[in-house]
């Protein structure tokens, strides 16, 4: 296991507590805001309505909250909280491509609609630049570099 690296602190604890405080809020939703989370999920993909509401937005609240918690927790790698992100912020960009009105006609641009979802790009960002952390450079191609040569 690599420990956590000071670069990786700020954007973890940003779109963890980010996310987390997303996952705590849907926990208390009432059926009203149930039914419009749920509908909106159901335009893009629609193999949802098979799931009640409520239930639907529990479960999205339980993995929100699943996941602000692995990037907040210290002792998990970062790739592995990397992964998280990235599959959990995949669908809400598919989300925000499918949704009617999110998007300018034919630009990837959001509309005002568009804006809150539209940050689930920089989501998407961050979990992809944290799969590729600590990953292992060859020794050979580190040895060429004059800053990264290791003295012995």
């Amino acid at each position: 296991m690599t420990m956590l690296e000071p670069r990786d602190v700020p954007p973890r604890l940003a779109t963890g507590a980010f996310i987390l405080n997303s996952g705590l809020g849907k926990l208390k939703a009432d059926a009203e805001t149930a039914e419009g989370v749920h509908g909106m999920a159901c335009v893009a993909y629609p193999f949802l309505k098979k799931i009640e509401p409520e239930r639907f937005t529990r479960l999205l609240a339980w993995s929100e909250i699943a996941v602000g918690g692995t990037l907040l927790a210290p002792f998990v790698p970062t790739r592995l909280a990397g992964l998280a992100l990235t599959g959990f912020s995949s669908g809400l960009v598919g989300l925000y491509l499918r949704v009617p009105g999110m998007r300018e006609p034919g630009s990837l641009r959001p509309t005002q609609n568009g804006i809150p979802l539209a940050k689930d790009f920089w989501m998407l960002g961050i979990g992809l630049g944290f799969l590729g952390s600590g990953a292992r450079r060859s020794r050979a191609g580190a040895s060429r570099c004059p800053w990264h040569r290791r003295r012995g």
